[in-house]
Protein backbone atom coordinates (compact mmCIF):
# COMPACT_ATOMS: atom_id res chain seq x y z
CA UNK A 1 0.00 0.00 0.00
CA UNK A 2 3.02 2.31 0.36
CA UNK A 3 3.24 2.81 -3.41
CA UNK A 4 -0.43 3.78 -3.73
CA UNK A 5 -1.32 7.43 -4.47
CA UNK A 6 -2.26 9.37 -1.29
CA UNK A 7 -5.99 9.46 -2.06
CA UNK A 8 -6.15 5.74 -2.81
CA UNK A 9 -4.14 4.93 0.32
CA UNK A 10 -6.36 7.17 2.48
CA UNK A 11 -9.64 5.61 1.37
CA UNK A 12 -8.24 2.07 1.29
CA UNK A 13 -7.13 2.39 4.92
CA UNK A 14 -10.45 4.03 5.81
CA UNK A 15 -12.51 1.13 4.45
CA UNK A 16 -10.17 -1.60 5.71
CA UNK A 17 -10.37 -0.13 9.22
CA UNK A 18 -14.19 -0.07 9.21
CA UNK A 19 -16.03 -2.82 10.99
CA UNK A 20 -18.26 -4.60 8.49
CA UNK A 21 -21.70 -3.65 9.70
CA UNK A 22 -23.37 -4.44 6.38
CA UNK A 23 -23.94 -2.12 3.44
CA UNK A 24 -25.47 0.63 5.56
CA UNK A 25 -28.46 2.81 4.78
CA UNK A 26 -29.01 4.33 1.33
CA UNK A 27 -28.84 8.09 0.94
CA UNK A 28 -32.37 9.54 1.23
CA UNK A 29 -32.20 11.81 -1.83
CA UNK A 30 -31.22 8.80 -3.95
CA UNK A 31 -34.16 6.70 -2.76
CA UNK A 32 -36.55 9.62 -3.27
CA UNK A 33 -35.29 10.21 -6.81
CA UNK A 34 -34.74 6.65 -7.99
CA UNK A 35 -38.04 5.59 -6.48
CA UNK A 36 -39.84 7.75 -9.05
CA UNK A 37 -37.94 6.26 -12.01
CA UNK A 38 -38.37 2.95 -13.82
CA UNK A 39 -35.46 0.63 -12.95
CA UNK A 40 -32.65 0.55 -15.51
CA UNK A 41 -28.85 0.70 -15.41
CA UNK A 42 -27.11 2.74 -12.70
CA UNK A 43 -23.56 3.76 -11.85
CA UNK A 44 -22.77 4.46 -8.19
CA UNK A 45 -19.70 6.73 -8.09
CA UNK A 46 -17.80 6.48 -4.82
CA UNK A 47 -19.96 3.58 -3.65
CA UNK A 48 -18.34 3.34 -0.20
CA UNK A 49 -19.94 0.64 1.94
CA UNK A 50 -22.62 0.11 -0.69
CA UNK A 51 -25.86 1.32 0.85
CA UNK A 52 -26.95 2.98 -2.40
CA UNK A 53 -25.76 0.11 -4.60
CA UNK A 54 -27.62 -2.51 -2.57
CA UNK A 55 -30.80 -0.42 -2.39
CA UNK A 56 -30.80 0.11 -6.15
CA UNK A 57 -30.14 -3.58 -6.86
CA UNK A 58 -32.92 -4.63 -4.49
CA UNK A 59 -35.28 -2.33 -6.38
CA UNK A 60 -34.54 -3.85 -9.77
CA UNK A 61 -31.65 -1.72 -11.03
CA UNK A 62 -28.52 -3.11 -12.68
CA UNK A 63 -25.75 -1.33 -10.77
CA UNK A 64 -22.05 -0.73 -11.34
CA UNK A 65 -20.38 0.10 -8.03
CA UNK A 66 -17.23 2.23 -8.38
CA UNK A 67 -14.86 3.36 -5.65
CA UNK A 68 -11.18 4.30 -5.40
CA UNK A 69 -10.89 1.72 -2.60
CA UNK A 70 -10.70 -1.91 -3.69
CA UNK A 71 -11.71 -2.91 -0.15
CA UNK A 72 -14.96 -0.96 -0.52
CA UNK A 73 -15.77 -2.56 -3.88
CA UNK A 74 -14.95 -6.05 -2.59
CA UNK A 75 -17.22 -5.50 0.40
CA UNK A 76 -20.10 -4.33 -1.80
CA UNK A 77 -19.69 -7.41 -3.99
CA UNK A 78 -19.65 -9.65 -0.92
CA UNK A 79 -22.82 -8.06 0.45
CA UNK A 80 -24.59 -8.42 -2.89
CA UNK A 81 -23.63 -12.13 -3.01
CA UNK A 82 -24.89 -12.68 0.55
CA UNK A 83 -28.21 -11.08 -0.38
CA UNK A 84 -28.51 -13.06 -3.63
CA UNK A 85 -28.54 -9.93 -5.82
CA UNK A 86 -25.00 -10.12 -7.22
CA UNK A 87 -26.46 -10.65 -10.70
CA UNK A 88 -27.70 -7.05 -10.51
CA UNK A 89 -24.43 -5.40 -9.48
CA UNK A 90 -22.97 -4.62 -12.92
CA UNK A 91 -23.83 -2.55 -16.02
CA UNK A 92 -22.40 -0.49 -18.87
CA UNK A 93 -24.53 2.36 -20.24
CA UNK A 94 -26.57 4.08 -17.58
CA UNK A 95 -30.10 5.33 -17.01
CA UNK A 96 -29.13 6.68 -13.59
CA UNK A 97 -25.71 7.78 -12.38
CA UNK A 98 -25.53 8.52 -8.67
CA UNK A 99 -22.74 10.75 -7.35
CA UNK A 100 -23.40 11.01 -3.62
CA UNK A 101 -21.00 13.23 -1.65
CA UNK A 102 -18.14 12.86 -4.14
CA UNK A 103 -15.69 14.81 -1.97
CA UNK A 104 -12.12 13.99 -0.98
CA UNK A 105 -9.35 15.60 1.10
CA UNK A 106 -7.11 14.99 -1.92
CA UNK A 107 -7.02 16.52 -5.39
CA UNK A 108 -9.98 15.32 -7.45
CA UNK A 109 -11.02 16.66 -10.85
CA UNK A 110 -14.70 16.53 -9.98
CA UNK A 111 -15.71 18.53 -13.03
CA UNK A 112 -14.10 16.05 -15.40
CA UNK A 113 -15.55 13.08 -13.51
CA UNK A 114 -19.08 14.52 -13.48
CA UNK A 115 -18.96 15.69 -17.10
CA UNK A 116 -17.81 12.20 -18.11
CA UNK A 117 -20.71 10.78 -16.11
CA UNK A 118 -23.18 13.09 -17.88
CA UNK A 119 -21.88 11.91 -21.25
CA UNK A 120 -22.23 8.27 -20.13
CA UNK A 121 -26.00 8.64 -19.75
CA UNK A 122 -28.46 7.13 -22.16
CA UNK A 123 -30.98 9.56 -23.69
CA UNK A 124 -33.55 10.18 -20.97
CA UNK A 125 -31.08 9.14 -18.27
CA UNK A 126 -30.43 11.08 -15.07
CA UNK A 127 -27.29 12.21 -13.24
CA UNK A 128 -27.99 12.75 -9.53
CA UNK A 129 -25.35 14.81 -7.73
CA UNK A 130 -25.76 15.23 -3.98
CA UNK A 131 -23.07 17.30 -2.24
CA UNK A 132 -22.58 18.42 1.31
CA UNK A 133 -24.16 21.82 1.87
CA UNK A 134 -22.95 21.92 5.45
CA UNK A 135 -20.49 20.03 7.63
CA UNK A 136 -21.81 17.49 10.12
CA UNK A 137 -20.10 17.40 13.54
CA UNK A 138 -18.60 13.99 12.63
CA UNK A 139 -17.36 15.07 9.17
CA UNK A 140 -13.68 14.61 8.32
CA UNK A 141 -13.74 18.20 7.02
CA UNK A 142 -14.62 20.53 9.88
CA UNK A 143 -13.08 23.70 8.41
CA UNK A 144 -15.72 26.42 9.00
CA UNK A 145 -14.37 28.36 6.00
CA UNK A 146 -15.04 25.51 3.56
CA UNK A 147 -17.14 26.68 0.63
CA UNK A 148 -19.88 24.24 -0.34
CA UNK A 149 -20.74 24.93 -4.01
CA UNK A 150 -24.44 25.43 -4.56
CA UNK A 151 -26.32 23.27 -7.09
CA UNK A 152 -26.31 26.27 -9.44
CA UNK A 153 -22.55 26.69 -9.11
CA UNK A 154 -21.99 22.99 -9.83
CA UNK A 155 -24.24 23.16 -12.90
CA UNK A 156 -22.39 26.24 -14.14
CA UNK A 157 -18.99 24.59 -13.73
CA UNK A 158 -20.15 21.50 -15.63
CA UNK A 159 -21.21 23.80 -18.51
CA UNK A 160 -23.31 21.11 -20.20
CA UNK A 161 -25.02 22.01 -23.49
CA UNK A 162 -28.59 23.00 -22.50
CA UNK A 163 -29.93 21.57 -25.76
CA UNK A 164 -28.67 18.13 -24.67
CA UNK A 165 -28.97 18.22 -20.88
CA UNK A 166 -31.43 19.98 -18.60
CA UNK A 167 -31.55 20.66 -14.87
CA UNK A 168 -34.53 18.83 -13.39
CA UNK A 169 -33.85 19.75 -9.78
CA UNK A 170 -31.53 22.18 -8.02
CA UNK A 171 -32.22 22.77 -4.35
CA UNK A 172 -30.78 22.58 -0.83
CA UNK A 173 -33.02 20.46 1.44
CA UNK A 174 -32.31 20.05 5.14
CA UNK A 175 -32.57 16.71 6.92
CA UNK A 176 -31.83 15.14 10.28
CA UNK A 177 -28.82 12.84 9.93
CA UNK A 178 -27.40 10.22 12.27
CA UNK A 179 -23.64 9.78 12.53
CA UNK A 180 -21.32 7.46 14.45
CA UNK A 181 -22.47 6.52 17.92
CA UNK A 182 -26.01 7.75 17.26
CA UNK A 183 -24.96 11.43 17.11
CA UNK A 184 -27.63 13.44 15.27
CA UNK A 185 -27.52 16.81 13.55
CA UNK A 186 -29.43 18.81 10.97
CA UNK A 187 -27.47 18.91 7.72
CA UNK A 188 -27.96 20.52 4.33
CA UNK A 189 -27.68 18.66 1.03
CA UNK A 190 -26.93 20.43 -2.25
CA UNK A 191 -28.98 18.49 -4.80
CA UNK A 192 -28.56 18.69 -8.57
CA UNK A 193 -30.50 16.37 -10.88
CA UNK A 194 -29.62 16.53 -14.59
CA UNK A 195 -31.35 14.70 -17.46
CA UNK A 196 -29.87 13.93 -20.88
CA UNK A 197 -32.10 14.40 -23.93
CA UNK A 198 -30.04 13.91 -27.08
CA UNK A 199 -29.38 10.63 -28.87
CA UNK A 200 -26.00 9.03 -28.26
CA UNK A 201 -23.88 8.59 -31.36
Amino acid sequence: MTDAPPAESFWEQHHRARRDGGPGHPNPVLTQTAGTLPPGDALDLGCGVGGDTIWLARHGWQVTAVDISSAAVQRVRAHSRQLGIDHRVNGEQHDLISAQYLHSPFALDRTRVLRTAAHALRPGGHLLIVDHGSAAPWSWNKDPDTHHPSPGETAAVLALDPTRWSVVRADTPHRRATGPGGWTATVTDNVLLIQRHDRTS
